[in-house]
């Protein structure tokens, strides 16, 4: 065998190992796990979707199955009320309290003046208040597993776009680094966009991406997922239909 046919494999080779070698997390949706075999942990995935497409529930069903398989996990709300977010989770069958007890499951808040001890302060600073607090959060329950919903934070405005970008891709890096537990953050689609997110930067710092629409076929509408990113993985862009189950979440369907 040839030296050059020798160092194509080892190139090939060594290409193919990371999917291999990287630990992956169960989504626990039910039909997405065999596709892409799971999520490499301590990496960060985007769900993306216009409003009521179903981000929240996606995230929260990849905390459910991992509190109930002994990997804890923290929810970060962002713009909802904490109340409202256990009585509708509540409603929807799962009991996120009983979670909570158990230390398997956290779900913080910013807090009422979140918002104004920030608003002058540095990027930096707002990012090592809420990683800080975060990571604290996650030695308490050992925490393996984040949700942010959504990433974009209430401490800038639309019209600081540079600022944002900043503010997400300094978040990302730094729950990767400081923390280390495997991350969901959403982010929401302008509607009637074909944009894979709200500020043009997530999608490139997450290694994966699934994007949530509402469909028309035909007279009616169907949800959809689109597979659009997974980094490392051996995984096509594919869209899928999907349905919500009341108690169960998401359960994926056919290939479209």
């Amino acid at each position: 065998m040839s030296e050059s046919v020798r160092e194509k494999e080892r190139v090939e080779g060594s290409q193919e190992r990371p999917s291999e070698e990287m630990e992956l997390v169960k989504t626990g949706i039910k039909g997405l796990d065999s596709i892409i075999g799971g999520l490499i942990r301590g990496r960060t995935y985007l769900v993306a979707g216009e409003t009521g497409t179903g981000k929240t529930l996606f995230a929260l069903n990849f905390l459910v199955y991992g509190a109930l398989n002994n990997e804890p996990g923290i929810y970060l709300l962002v713009d909802e009320d904490y109340e409202d977010f256990i009585r509708g989770a509540r409603a929807f069958g799962w009991d996120l309290e009983y979670l909570i007890d158990q230390n398997k499951l956290s779900i913080l808040t910013l807090l009422p003046d979140f918002v104004e001890r920030m608003r002058n302060k540095s990027l930096d600073s707002i990012v090592k208040s809420i990683v800080y607090n975060l990571a604290s959060e996650a030695r308490r329950i050992n925490a393996v597993r984040l949700v942010i919903d959504p990433v974009a934070p209430l401490v800038l405005s639309e019209n600081e776009l540079g600022k944002m970008r900043e503010y997400i891709r300094s978040l990302i890096i730094n729950l990767e680094k400081q923390i280390g537990t495997t991350n969901i953050v959403t982010s929401e689609i302008p509607t009637g966009s074909n944009k894979l997110s709200r500020y043009d930067i997530e999608e490139f710092l997450a290694a994966g991406v699934f994007v949530l629409r509402l469909e028309r076929l035909g007279n009616k509408y169907v949800r959809t997922i689109l597979i659009r990113k997974m980094r490392w993985r051996p995984v096509h862009p594919e869209l899928y239909t999907f349905s919500i189950a009341s108690g169960r979440g998401i359960i994926l369907g056919k290939k479209l």
